[in-house]
């Protein structure tokens, strides 16, 4: 793993060709921005967070009180931790009904250089910090990471691309997946990502796997009939490693109707092995228009109480993620896209506009 690093490093390090940002908004976490890559436009982000003990209840870290709203706020200083959500695709063909990314467009793969200037022109917004005891890059704003074998070549080459501005800094990436259906390389970027976060990174590396319910009709609908079977799903988890470190992250945007089988799920998915993220299905337009929601998702703990007894009666470790309004409505969370047509909602400031 390493050897073929260092030989993708050489024969990628004097191909960049820097791309400007094109659009700028600056929300109260952080900034949305779009650049223009090889093949036409892609979003990112550039963002801070509120602190585990601000936002999340998990139980098995120690974190018990229950959350009922969480209120709008400072995010810590990047120099204590940074996010960094990039684009994978332009746009995105799988078609989730929670999802503004498909308005975008169909999912074209970002190529190399694209990834690597996500990461860069990200940094570039904030020189003051020259190093940060956490950099999280997800590859989830826009597009079906999988789909994209470039995802691991970028990751491989992060603590190199990103050594000139946040010098040995902690990068700590992961990969959110909604397991394609038509994605015949799937089994074996998956093993090659578990491969990678174990043995490259010493579990520093995480994978979330979006199931949202356990029922196949309700899966289906909501992916288009675009991700596999939840038994399908368990039959590549198996083949996948013992994780070092966080365990897998078996993710459930909780909407009011869906269904989650605690039991089931223990047995096609081990505990020892995953654990279970609970969250709001964040305020998307597609979310409207579909008739999506999570009632009172952002104000009480309520729609997530009995989900996480149960799955934690099961086994499994749970952590119920809540968003505040500001992240929600300035359209950092997942499923959002300003390449879609939106806009935030909340206080927000456009510093490049050059579209």
């Amino acid at each position: 793993m390493t050897s073929l690093r260092n030989f993708m490093i050489m024969e990628q390090s004097n191909l960049l060709i820097m791309k400007k940002i094109v659009k700028q908004i600056k929300v109260p976490t952080g900034d949305i921005c779009v650049m223009r890559g090889e093949k036409g436009l892609l979003e990112f982000l550039s963002i801070g967070d509120y602190g585990k003990n601000a936002n999340i209840k998990a139980d098995f870290l120690g974190i018990t009180r229950e959350i009922n709203g969480v209120p709008n706020g400072e995010v810590m200083p990047l120099s204590e931790k940074w996010v960094i959500t990039l684009s994978t695709q332009y746009g995105c063909s799988m078609g989730c009904k929670f999802c503004d990314v498909p308005k975008v467009g169909k999912g074209i793969n970002a190529t190399v250089n694209d990834l690597k200037n996500q990461v860069i022109q990200a940094l570039l917004l904030h020189p003051e910090i020259k190093y940060t005891k956490r950099l999280n890059v997800h590859y989830a704003r826009m597009g079906e990471p999988t789909f994209n074998d470039k995802v691991i070549t970028n990751a491989l080459m992060l603590d190199f691309i990103v050594k000139d501005y946040i010098g040995d800094s902690l990068v700590h990436p992961v990969v959110s997946t909604m397991m394609p259906r038509n994605n015949k390389k799937l089994t074996n970027f998956l093993l090659d990502w578990c491969k990678l976060k174990n043995e490259f990174y010493k579990g520093d590396a995480g994978l979330q796997i979006s199931l949202n319910s356990t029922n196949t009709n309700q899966r289906f609908e909501m992916f288009s009939h675009n991700s596999l079977s939840i038994m399908e799903i368990s039959q590549i988890c198996e083949l996948l490693p013992m994780p070092i470190g966080r365990k897998y992250a078996l993710n459930f945007a909780l909407a009011d109707d869906y269904i989650i089988d605690a039991d089931a799920l223990a047995v096609l998915f081990p505990p020892e092995k995953f654990m279970c993220k609970i969250t709001p299905l964040h305020r998307t337009k597609s979310c409207a228009e579909n008739g999506i929601v999570t009632t009172h998702g952002y104000e009480a703990f309520t729609p997530y109480k009995d989900v996480e007894e149960r799955l934690k009666n099961a086994g499994f470790d749970v952590i119920v993620f809540v968003p505040s309004y500001d992240e929600d409505d300035g359209l950092i969370t997942c499923g959002n896209a300003i390449l879609s047509g939106n806009i935030p909602t909340c206080e927000h400031k456009v510093l490049i506009d050059e579209l």
